[in-house]
This record gives C-alpha cells, sequence and structure tokens, in this order.
C-alpha cells in the first residue's frame, strides 16, 4: 500500500510545485503593482475599495503605521464577529432559531477567526446561525488569510528596498491580496466543489425517516462557499462539527485531494514570489526546498506507521494490518495521513479524520509540526514570515562559526533584527508551554481530558500548540468548550498570531533602511548546504523547545505500545 500512496503523491506533489511557480510569479505582479490578467476584471473593485479607504495605490506607511493598520484594523473584525455571536437570536439568516452563543465560546471564536486560526471548541452546524457563518465566519476566513499574505510581502518588501523607511500600504496589500488572489481562486473551488456534491443552500435542516422509522434530522447550509476559503486561506474551521469528513463538505476522494492541493498552493508558493520579487529565483528556491523535504520527511514517518497498524494488535496475535481507527472509507489511510500531514504544517486545522485515533509517532509528527511554528509551507503568509525569521537565525549561527557578521541578501543582521527573530520564533512556545504547565495545574483542566495517562497528556500538548501555532486542529478526546480553555488558548492564539507578525514587521522596517552592502561572506544562501542548515536549525529549535512535552506523551505512548 505504500507503494500505491507514493504513486498517487508524487505526481500530486510535481504538479503542486509547477502550479506553486507560475502563482509564485502571478502574485509577486499583483504586489509590484504590475498588469496582470485579472486586471481588467477586478481593477475597478481594487480602485474602489482603495476609494472607500481614503488611500492612494502608491501611498507608503512607514512599519509601526503598516502594524498600527493592521491592529486596528484586526481588533475590529474581532469586536465585530463578537457582537454577532451574542445577537445572532434576533438577526435573519437563522431558520434553526439558534439561541445567542455563549459567552466564553463567542469570544474564543472570535479571536480564533480573526487570527486565521478557526479552532472550534463548539458544533458548527448546531450554534452558529446561516447568517453568522456567513457574514462573520466566511468573512474573517477571507480576511485574516489576506492580513497574512501582507505581511509576507511587507517582509519580502524590506530585504527588496533599501535606504526607506516605507514598507508598503497595507490597505493596498490587504485588497489586493483579496481581489486578485482569494476570491478569484475561492470562487472557482466554490463552484467545483458545488459541482461534486457539497452543499451550498439557505434551507433549514432536513428531515428524514430512518429504516428503522425514527427520524433523523440532516444538517445543510451554506457550506461550499466557507469550506472553499477555509482551505484556499488555510483557516480550517469547518461549517460542521466533524470538519472534511463529512460527506457533505467533502463527498469524495476528488474532493479530499483537491482540498488538499487547495491549501498547500499558497503558501507554496509565496517561496517563489519572495524570489521574484528580489529579482533572485534561486533564493525563493532554497526556501521551497526545505519546506518540501522537511514536509517529505513528516509524511514517509506518518505513512510508515499507519499502515504498519498498531503493534499491541499484533502482540496479542490480533491481525491488525493497516490503522483504519477514525478514519472514513472513502479515503482511507493514505489520503487521511496525507491530509493530517499537510494540515498541521500549513496552519489550516481542517481534518478528514480523527487526529486522536493516529498511531503515537504520526500524533508527534502532527504536534511537532505545529511547534516549529508551522514553517514547512506555513499559514498563508505567516509560513514564509516563519522561515525568513529561521533563515535570519541560521545565518547568525553562520555568522558565529566563522567569525563575521551575518548578512542576508545583501543586508546586515544586527542586533536588533536578532532580537526581534528571536521574539518571533520563541514567544509563541513560551506562552504554549505556560499555557499547557497551567492546564496541568487546573483540575477542572485537566478533569476535561478524555483519556488517561501519556495520551492523555498529548490532547492537551496539542490543543495548545494547535492555538500558539494558529492551526486550528484538534485531537480530539479533549472537552475544550469551557471557560478555562474558551479563554486561555483564545489569549495564546493572540500571542501566536501577533508576536510573530509584529516582529516581523519590526525586521522589514529595520532592513529596508539598510543599504545593501557587497557580500564579504562565501556562504551562499542558495546552496544545497544552506537548505540543509535551515532544516537542522527547525529541528533543532522545535525539538529542543518541546523535547519533554514531546517525550512524555505521544513518545512515551509509543513505547508502551511496544
Amino acid at each position: 500500500m505504500l507503494e500505491r500512496s507514493l504513486v498517487a503523491i508524487v505526481p500530486f506533489i510535481i504538479v503542486l510545485t509547477i502550479c506553486a511557480v507560475f502563482l509564485g510569479r502571478y502574485l509577486a505582479r499583483v504586489f509590484q503593482g504590475q498588469h496582470t490578467f485579472l486586471t481588467p476584471l477586478v481593477g475597478g473593485i481594487e480602485r474602489g475599495l482603495l476609494h472607500i479607504f481614503g488611500v492612494r495605490q502608491d501611498e507608503e506607511q512607514t512599519w509601526k503605521q503598516y502594524a498600527v493598520s493592521l491592529l486596528l484594523f484586526n481588533a475590529f473584525g474581532l469586536c465585530f464577529l463578537f457582537i454577532l455571536q451574542l445577537v445572532q437570536q434576533w438577526l435573519p439568516g437563522n431558520p434553526q432559531h439558534l439561541g445567542a452563543v455563549r459567552l466564553d465560546t463567542a469570544f474564543n471564536a472570535a479571536v480564533s477567526f480573526m487570527t486565521n486560526t478557526n479552532w472550534q471548541s463548539y458544533s458548527g452546524e448546531t450554534t452558529m446561525s446561516y447568517l453568522t457563518q456567513m457574514l462573520g465566519m466566511t468573512v474573517q476566513n477571507f480576511l485574516s488569510a489576506a492580513t497574512g499574505i501582507s505581511v509576507a510581502i511587507a517582509l519580502i518588501r524590506g530585504f527588496v528596498r533599501r535606504s526607506t523607511n516605507s514598507i508598503g500600504c497595507f490597505w493596498v496589500d490587504l485588497t489586493r491580496a483579496l481581489v486578485y488572489v482569494l476570491l478569484p481562486i475561492a470562487l472557482v473551488l466554490s463552484l467545483v466543489l458545488v459541482s461534486q456534491g457539497t452543499v451550498q443552500t439557505l434551507h433549514p435542516t432536513l428531515s428524514a425517516t430512518t429504516l428503522e422509522g425514527q427520524v433523523q434530522h440532516i444538517a445543510v447550509g451554506p457550506a461550499a462557499s466557507q469550506v472553499a476559503i477555509k482551505h484556499i486561506g488555510t483557516n480550517g474551521g469547518g461549517f460542521f462539527n466533524v470538519n472534511a469528513a463529512h460527506p457533505f463538505e467533502s463527498p469524495n476522494p476528488f474532493t479530499d485531494l483537491l482540498l488538499v492541493f487547495s491549501l498547500l498552493l499558497i503558501p507554496a508558493a509565496l517561496p517563489f514570489t519572495f524570489g521574484e520579487m528580489l529579482g533572485d529565483r534561486k533564493q525563493g528556491t532554497a526556501l521551497f526546498l526545505a519546506m518540501l523535504i522537511m514536509f517529505s520527511i513528516g509524511l514517509g514517518i506518518s505513512l510508515h506507521y499507519e499502515l504498519a497498524g498498531n503493534p499491541a494488535l499484533a502482540q496479542a496475535g490480533v491481525a491488525g494490518g493497516v490503522n483504519m481507527e477514525g478514519k472514513e472509507q472513502r479515503f482511507g489511510p493514505i489520503m487521511s495521513t496525507f491530509f493530517a500531514q499537510s494540515t498541521t504544517v500549513t496552519s489550516t486545522g481542517a481534518v478528514d479524520s480523527m487526529h486522536d485515533s493516529f498511531t503515537p509517532i504520526p500524533g508527534l509528527i502532527m504536534v511537532f509540526n505545529m511547534t516549529i511554528g508551522e514553517v514547512i509551507f506555513g499559514g498563508v503568509g505567516v509560513g514564509l514570515v516563519g522561515m525568513l525569521l529561521y533563515a535570519i537565525l541560521t545565518l547568525f549561527i553562520v555568522g558565529l562559526m566563522i567569525g563575521r557578521t551575518p548578512e542576508y541578501l545583501g543586508k546586515k543582521l544586527e542586533p536588533r533584527e536578532m532580537l526581534m527573530a528571536v521574539i518571533g520564533l520563541l514567544a509563541p512556545p513560551i506562552a504554549m508551554l505556560l499555557m499547557a504547565g497551567l492546564a496541568f495545574s487546573v483540575p477542572s483542566a485537566v478533569a476535561s481530558i478524555g483519556n488517561a495517562g501519556s495520551h492523555g497528556m498529548t490532547e492537551i500538548i496539542y490543543a495548545c500548540a494547535s492555538a500558539a501555532g494558529n492551526n486550528g486542529s484538534a485531537f480530539a478526546g479533549l472537552n475544550a468548550n469551557t471557560p478555562f480553555y474558551n479563554v486561555g488558548l483564545a489569549l495564546l492564539m493572540l500571542v501566536g498570531r501577533f508576536a510573530t507578525i509584529l516582529p516581523a514587521l519590526a525586521i522589514a522596517g529595520s532592513v529596508a533602511a539598510k543599504k545593501r552592502v557587497q557580500s564579504s561572506v562565501t556562504f551562499s544562501t542558495t546552496s544545497i548546504l544552506f537548505v540543509f542548515m535551515l532544516i537542522f536549525v527547525v529541528a533543532i529549535v522545535g525539538g529542543l523547545t518541546y523535547f519533554s512535552p514531546l517525550v512524555l506523551g505521544p513518545l512515551l505512548e509509543f513505547l508502551k505500545l511496544r
């Protein structure tokens, strides 16, 4: 079965790479203000939105102005979504007559969707009205993704420009990300999903009589439009409680593969955008190769252990075979593992199987993908940002080894850039470990664990890593819809989002003001040596930071099985 999986997965990765190259070049043209094939169609929309914002296409901002605009915009989105949930019972678009969302749940959901996390401690089809799903969740899926792309573009400009204090304009970048990238792709994907059977309707819940004579209520709703952008924007929050495992969300293996492709596409394209805007495509290729190698290693390990089955069953004399627990029959272990690996490396958070039911080593891989900051492709925009922070750290280490001031792309990396990079890389994991430690210390939080022992520990570690990494996927088995987890994880999402974005913008402003210097270092940032050093730094930082919880959680569970 491993051979059959490779037959499907290898061509998939080849096609993804080709599409990412062309999309990356397209994105570079969009954010450099150049003419594209969509300009005649959406150029007027762009100008209209910028007129509403009161800005010009050539307007520029310093990194502080850029950051303030970003924070104010996101704060408004958070408040709007929070209030919308509290008053949904009095608004139209609520055929099920759902009541107001509980205060702590509404706060968690508002923070979650604003930060591109889309962690859901509630069941979507029985908690949120159609209007809340469309006007609140779906809109924030677009806006949070556009925010992430904007930050990545601003950081790229910092390395491209010289002797200037401007890094672009947040409102211009946000608008272009929406009208030239996210809206067109999501529209096409929505239509394809509807053609395959994904539901898109405003009709209320359907009722059907089963063969046993019982009445079953079947939830439907405007799902396809939300499913499309939740994958394209690496958001992940599903219309249905079981997410992409629901046949109304992902009806067949083709849609399952299409959803994986869509969630990987833009994160895989942005490294090529980086190289294109720099005028040095090899720089982007090096970052993409580092991401692809780490992705492939994690996928290979996960597939090996899922296809090997549960060793405890084999020792008991039971013919185990592959691990099918918690997986949809129509997807099987191979596609379920591929989906799980893709969703945890990209901060998407969507699932087509229950991660709680994977064998321990794939569970460890999924946690590790999130704890390193989800830079293996990563979230839309912020994945590239995180990888560039790791690149800065790698070059600092290289500078120490050769006794020279580190530099990247002709810009000297001084203490300010190093400090910001360390904050961006270490603030989220520190907050995550503090939150996890607190959860293990509070009796009510421990009572939410569904399993005892190391597996129960992994449930808490996974939830905290998912929040801090702005992933949003759930390990399951943990009742997180409590005031403690709703408030605690919401605060953790805010740290995970803005403790990465703000240092990145500070770095962008700092390096944009520098002059480009003649490189005095023979270490090439396009060489295969740099690629493997970058991978090594990512693995070591992630491994050392989370060594104890990974050992006491999934690794200990793996050893117990044997």
